[in-house]
């Protein structure tokens, strides 16, 4: 049994196609996918995963990088174009609410969360949010589990952790939680009927 339920943000609440987002950056900046994605994985990425290009800084660092101009709404717009929200895990989360602890552990940026939490309002009654933006460090790192515990006051074995990540679901079992890959709504349904079956209808 559990007492928690630890969810990932990307392609669990909301799917984000990246491929999508490479293809409308190098449209916007006149390049290339693999020029803009080439500069994203060169270290880019992590910095903008822990926090360390808030706000319209990252817009300002690509401008820089790809030689393009392109204004913050723009920008804001752009950045958070391959989102759309798993409108089925979103109720089963719903359905959830008050029932067991629930708490957000993503690796994000700030944009992204503004852009996703007014269109995501169950996760203001979530019982905590790690954003790795915020915390300064990033999954899998063994910090964000221990803080996503903390914020679900429970130890690791009395809670569930769900990511479309192996290695991130492998690094939560590793603490002692019960790391489960994410792939369908109908999957993590099955996942809790027997972590928790009294959740399941």
């Amino acid at each position: 049994m559990i007492d928690a339920l630890i969810l990932d943000l990307g392609n669990v609440l909301a799917f984000h196609d990246n491929e999508k987002l490479f293809s409308e950056l190098a449209r916007a900046f006149g390049s290339t996918r693999e020029a803009v994605r080439a500069r994203l994985d060169g270290g880019l990425w992590e910095r903008v995963n822990r926090g360390l290009l808030p706000g319209d800084a990252l817009r300002r660092e690509l401008v820089a990088r790809l030689g393009a101009e392109l204004g913050p709404v723009e920008w804001f717009n752009l950045w958070n174009c391959h989102f759309t929200l798993h409108d089925e895990m979103v109720r089963e989360v719903e359905r959830l609410v008050g029932r067991i602890r629930l708490v957000l552990l993503s690796n994000t940026h700030d944009q992204h969360v503004a852009y996703l939490r007014p269109r995501l309002p169950v996760l203001e009654r979530f019982d905590g949010l790690v954003l790795s933006c915020e915390v300064g460090a990033m999954k899998p790192d063994e910090a964000v589990y221990r803080k996503a515990l903390e914020l679900a006051r429970v130890p690791a074995s009395r809670a569930a952790f769900f990511d479309d990540v192996p290695r991130y679901a492998d690094a939560a079992t590793a603490l002692g939680l019960h790391g489960r890959v994410f792939t369908t709504a109908a999957a993590f349904r099955e996942h809790l009927r027997a972590l928790r079956p009294d959740l399941v209808g």
